[in-house]
């Protein structure tokens, strides 16, 4: 995610928590123990109605993992009606009596079959949790559907820090972005970033609207004056990185020279800005396979959008989404998350640095190999501010709160943590832990202590002292 300064919080000093001083002095490996209720010899439990996440502790539900999503939304811009249903198809990881889905309660739920059986269901107030009660438990190791329909007006939701995300308006649309939390504002989910699945969006809209997802565009049909758009997406994804964006727009396709598909959504508004940038795309893309190995998707692409009221841009799998015509180191920022961050994907949300400190070290390289400025030299000019700037604090290996993710810091210092690690390693030793890195964690998770970890272990360095400066010691990092 890129997000505009503007919403960049001023940080006070903190002291680093004695756990995190042990994690990184041990490189133990910090994963919170989500409350999961399993089933005992008493009989099946309910699953957990969180998935143990400090910093969003509703988000994400126990007892099972979901691995794939079929959405199909109707979505009538003038009313703001969707019309959705949802089928999901898990696995139980305990003994299940009930369990939960996460979705917003302006999303009413209309009827819940389980393997094809109705199921009982209740809205607790004030949250996000739909509780599904089946027709008779579910024994772990169970495969299971589960299919939702629903409809409602979704609405954005306001993050801790004060910005918009899930389904916000637009003038001819919706902007749908999901980090953190705005996945349920449209979809029922199990939205925590540890559950990731396969997508298939089916968008139904006026026609003349262009609706873009995730992933391959499989089919347009047309019929009565709506028009059907239908994605997949066969890799695992979170479900904070799946998008709905819709409206008027220009589409485009294409290859990249190594041969990765893409195509480019642009709002017409945006265009005489956008494309020029959007050209650069096919050569991002290229420097980063060569750089990182291969692409982990089947498509690739953008979507430029005219959404004033949002304030950043976002890493929706294989097809970043921006608010208005990015630059080039917006672009490539958004483009490197598709290899941290939605391949190896944050562990914890105060794990953010994996997705947004790599993410704009990217940014720094693609800037250094195309006639910029040198990953060095931004070291050097970061260095070189003054030791009270906002993009040293808070420490970007533990922004410390869920109103600090999206900090200058956790990017800029973050940049600077890994071109550090790259001066101290030397470019063969550093390239090799950062290909490394994705070829041990594809498609799955990991913490900041794991990368530390993995560091180590390739460099046959001990790193402790360097990522203790650089990840969690506030103000200026100095000696490393």
């Amino acid at each position: 995610m890129a997000r505009l300064p503007s919403r960049r919080l001023s940080v006070g000093r903190r002291v680093l928590p004695a756990a995190v001083c042990a994690a990184v002095t041990g490189l133990g490996l910090l994963v919170p123990v989500a409350p999961v209720l399993a089933g005992t010899e008493a009989g099946p439990a309910p699953g957990a109605a969180g998935a143990g996440d400090p910093y969003f502790p509703d988000q994400g539900n126990g007892g099972y993992d979901v691995a794939s999503y079929r959405l199909a939304i109707d979505y009538d811009p003038d009313t703001h009606r969707l019309d959705g249903s949802a089928r999901i198809a898990a696995t139980t990881t305990q003994d299940l009596s009930a369990f939960d889905l996460d979705l917003r309660p302006w999303m009413r739920t209309r009827s819940v079959l389980v393997d094809g059986h109705p199921a009982s269901f209740t809205r607790p107030t004030g949250g996000q949790e739909l509780v599904i009660t089946p027709s008779r438990p579910l024994p772990d190791g169970h495969r299971f559907d589960v299919t939702v329909r629903y409809d409602g007006t979704p609405q954005p939701v306001t993050d801790p820090d004060g910005s918009l995300e899930g389904w916000v308006l637009t003038s001819d649309g919706a902007f749908v972005v999901g980090e953190p939390q705005g996945a349920p504002s449209w979809f029922p989910c199990n939205d925590t970033p540890t559950d990731k699945a396969t997508v298939d969006v089916s968008i139904t809209v006026p026609a003349g609207l262009t609706a873009v997802s995730n992933g391959q565009l499989v089919g347009v049909q047309s019929w009565a004056g709506r028009r059907t758009w239908r994605w997949h997406l066969g890799r695992p994804v979170p479900t904070y990185l799946v998008t709905a964006t819709l409206g008027r727009f220009r589409v485009t396709t294409g290859r990249t020279p190594d041969g990765v598909p893409y195509l480019n959504a642009i709002d017409p508004s945006q265009a005489a800005d956008a494309e020029p940038v959007l050209a650069r795309l096919p050569a991002i893309l290229d420097f980063f396979i060569r750089t990182y190995g291969r692409y982990p998707f089947g498509s690739a692409g953008a979507i430029v959008d005219d959404a004033p009221d949002v304030g950043y841009a976002l890493e929706t799998a294989t097809r970043p989404v921006f608010d208005h015509a990015p630059d080039e180191d917006t672009l490539a920022h958004e483009l490197a998350h598709q290899w941290y961050g939605d391949d190896v994907t944050l562990g914890r949300w105060r794990d953010i640095w994996l997705n947004e400190g790599f993410a704009e070290f990217s940014a720094w390289l693609w800037a250094e190999h195309s006639g910029g400025a040198s990953a060095a030299t931004r070291l050097r000019e970061l260095l070189a501010e003054p030791a009270d700037s906002e993009d040293f604090d808070p420490p970007p290996g533990d922004p410390g709160a869920a109103d600090m993710l999206f900090s200058g810091s956790v990017n800029e210092r973050g940049a600077g943590a890994l071109q550090a690690l790259r001066e101290t390693l030397g470019d063969r030793v550093f390239f090799r832990v950062m290909r490394g890195w994705l070829r041990a964690n594809a498609y799955g998770n990991a913490t900041v202590p794991d990368f530390i970890g993995y560091a180590q272990d390739v460099s046959h360095r001990d790193l402790r002292h360097f990522f203790d400066v650089w990840l969690y010691q506030e103000g200026k990092p100095t000696t490393w």
